[in-house]
């Protein structure tokens, strides 16, 4: 009987009422290359597979409500949790109800939360380097339409600054927007460096007023055993990060 018995947890101080974890890839029902929860269902998996793995998560968390699965494009549209059908293409989501439960997937692109400290605001972003460069994080910020410094931001687990290589023309990207964002960057060969997505992400907070930042330990690349890494294997699952705001009965 497969079963789900470890995730992630953010390690920030999150208001009480803010619930939000990270899936890895163990247990589950799917085989070989997606062994074992894979949560997508657009990488070749068996969809019965992928149907028991989505309600073994519900089950398991006892989720309030089925969670939100977005079609991501590594574009900047935000939606509201609730308001759109399963499936829009989008790559990030937020919700103010509690019970509605923001979803990203990722398999080394980066999945970063935010909650406002009054825990009535909680968003999932799917933040990939083209996400990042055209610019998710603040189009999420603009739709949660709360001050920088009254959020919490979480960097889960993501493609690690030793096993992110890429060409001039990233480089190039992040650097014509802020040219702060070279020190993201390593020499690694002639036209090739060493990206840091978590510094890449941590600038663009900062320079929303964002400065309460957690999490960005972690290599989804390094760490097979836990983590799906297209980098590292190409056709493979996807893990979900997951927010969400409590019933204030769960948490009185």
């Amino acid at each position: 009987m497969a079963e789900l018995c470890s995730w992630v947890e953010p390690n920030w101080p999150a208001p009480p009422g803010i619930r939000a974890l990270t899936t890895l890839r163990r247990g589950g029902y799917s085989q070989q290359p997606f062994d074992g929860l894979n949560l997508a269902d657009h990488v070749g998996d068996d969809p019965a597979a992928v149907m028991c793995n989505r309600q073994l998560l519900n089950r398991s968390l006892k989720l309030p409500s089925e969670p939100a699965w977005l079609t991501q494009v590594h574009g900047i549209e935000v939606v509201e949790a609730g308001v759109v059908p399963e499936g829009w293409e989008a790559d990030a989501l937020f919700s103010r109800i509690p019970g509605q439960i923001c979803a990203v997937l990722t398999a080394d692109c980066l999945p970063l939360l935010l909650c406002s400290r009054t825990g009535d605001r909680g968003a999932a972003v799917h933040a990939g380097w083209r996400g990042l460069a055209a610019g998710v994080i603040e189009a999420t910020l603009d739709r949660l339409a709360i001050p920088g410094d009254e959020m919490m931001a979480w960097l889960g687990p993501a493609i690690g600054p030793e096993c992110f290589e890429v060409g001039v023309e990233v480089r190039d990207t992040f650097l014509r927007h802020a040219p702060e964002a070279e020190a993201a960057f390593k020499t690694n060969s002639p036209g090739h460096w060493l990206a840091d997505i978590y510094q890449l992400a941590r600038l663009r907070l900062t320079a929303c007023g964002v400065t309460a930042v957690w999490g960005g330990e972690q290599c989804t690349v390094t760490d097979k055993e836990r983590f799906y890494s297209y980098r590292r294997d190409g056709r493979t699952g996807r893990m979900a990060t997951l927010i969400w705001i409590e019933e204030s009965e769960n948490h009185e």
